[in-house]
């Protein structure tokens, strides 16, 4: 995968979200209009956007982005770091089958997992 989209209703929201989030993290922030805004490393990218078509954003029931952190105690920090930030919990820090796994959800419900 070489990039992956959330849509927004609020991008400014969304940026402080995500550039508090990503602190540390090696991912710049790039924007290079009012409706996207991307946050690169390496050959990956992740980006918030205002919708194309103009209607509201939605979360995706069942769509989920997956970050691996490399271990299980940047999982719990960018975990609590989201939570801090006014996400919520849709699975606590915790050993899930092979991997050492978190859940959120952004502003905007859009649902992320923290992996080791």
């Amino acid at each position: 995968m070489n990039y992956f989209v959330v849509g927004t209703n609020n991008m400014e929201a969304s940026i402080q979200f995500y550039d508090a989030l990503f602190e540390n993290s090696g991912l710049t922030q790039v924007r290079p209009n009012e409706r996207m805004t991307y946050w690169l490393r390496d050959e990956f990218a992740f980006a918030a956007a205002l919708p194309f078509d103009g209607e509201p954003a939605t979360n995706g029931n069942g769509t989920m982005v997956g970050f691996s952190l490399g271990s299980a105690s940047e999982v719990a920090r960018m975990y609590s770091k989201a939570i801090e930030l006014g996400g919520t919990c849709e699975g606590e820090p915790q050993q899930r089958g092979p991997r050492f796994s978190a859940y959120v959800r952004d502003l905007d419900r859009n649902k992320l997992c923290f992996a080791d």
